[in-house]
């Protein structure tokens, strides 16, 4: 937050789900679910220990400038065909399910880091009684959310919005969000930044609400393959066509997201191993999937 616009050996993820999807798998995933990540083998430990070189501060404060030209630039080149819809939502995140089972409970869900769609146009398809608040980073992003067929202003909210610095509370009333999504969103972002995005997102949830966060675990197949010269920092990377991507412990997580004044509720890794057997590949992946609630009681803003 995998490309085809590029040869990109570090853009490596599954389809249907992450940004920046590179391989394609040949048979289904196997997954599995755990409070331990993934251990390395020699080979790889050598591979991360050895390279330490990072890129200058020049060129990174380069990147930071030129973050949202550079996605608005990938939505360009690939419009609304590079993902694939996020079926799987509803599946792992039984939040999302709560107004199928009760026909008078309307849920207002903001998707954070929207992108051009890929998750909230299902849930709006599969469920009459939702309303979505829906930000990207990108303008170009919005703009195709607001021209898809599923889109009204009666069921849905669509805005720019820099999660770092836009106060959402100019879009979305105070304390009315009962679900927030942040899906392969915060990895995209500055390490330096990301508590201020969190602490944007707690000032618009209920108290009681929850976030539910998928993206980048450490260790992570993409984050294995990046080669040298690509290192911003511990466990940031820059890709080839200038998006960065964070791979997050657990324990980095839950801190951040304490220091929001969140309350843990799960915080744990998805390992898949996926294997392509005409390719002879076999692609250890590593997702942190995570609950994290606002407290009942009121907090300061």
């Amino acid at each position: 937050m995998a490309l085809s616009k590029q040869d990109d050996t570090a853009n490596v993820v599954l389809p249907g789900e992450e940004p920046k999807d590179g391989l394609r798998c040949l048979t289904p995933p196997v997954q599995s679910k755990t409070s331990t990540g993934r251990t390395l083998n020699e080979k790889e430990m050598e591979k991360l220990t050895g390279d330490q070189t990072l890129v200058s501060d020049f060129k990174q404060m380069k990147l930071e400038k030129e973050a949202q030209k550079n996605w608005d630039l990938f939505y360009k080149r690939n419009t609304t065909n590079f993902f694939k819809d996020r079926h799987w939502t509803t599946r792992e995140f039984e939040e999302l399910k709560v107004c199928l089972e009760f026909e008078a409970q309307k849920l207002v869900l903001l998707e954070a880091g929207c992108g051009v769609g890929n998750c909230i146009f299902p849930l709006l398809e599969e469920d009459l009684n939702i309303f979505v608040y829906a930000c990207d980073f990108s303008p170009r992003a919005v703009e195709f959310v607001k021209q898809h067929s599923l889109y009204c202003a009666e069921r849905c909210s669509a805005f720019q919005c820099d999660l770092t610095k836009d106060d959402l509370r100019g879009n979305i009333p105070v304390g009315c969000v009962d679900v927030a999504t942040l899906i392969f969103v915060l990895s995209a972002i500055h390490p330096d930044k990301m508590q201020q995005a969190l602490d944007n997102i707690y000032r618009v949830l209920k108290p009681g609400g929850i976030i539910l966060f998928r993206d980048y675990g450490l260790y992570d197949h993409a984050m294995m393959r990046f080669k040298a010269g690509n290192k911003l920092g511990e466990n940031f990377y820059v890709r080839q066509d200038g998006t960065r991507s964070y791979f997050f412990s657990k324990e980095l997580l839950a801190d951040l997201f304490r220091g929001a004044g969140f309350e843990s509720v799960t915080n744990e890794y998805v390992l898949r191993e996926t294997v392509n057997k005409k390719e002879g590949l076999c692609v250890p992946r590593v997702f942190l999937q995570s609950k994290f609630r606002r407290p009942d009681q009121l907090q300061g803003s």
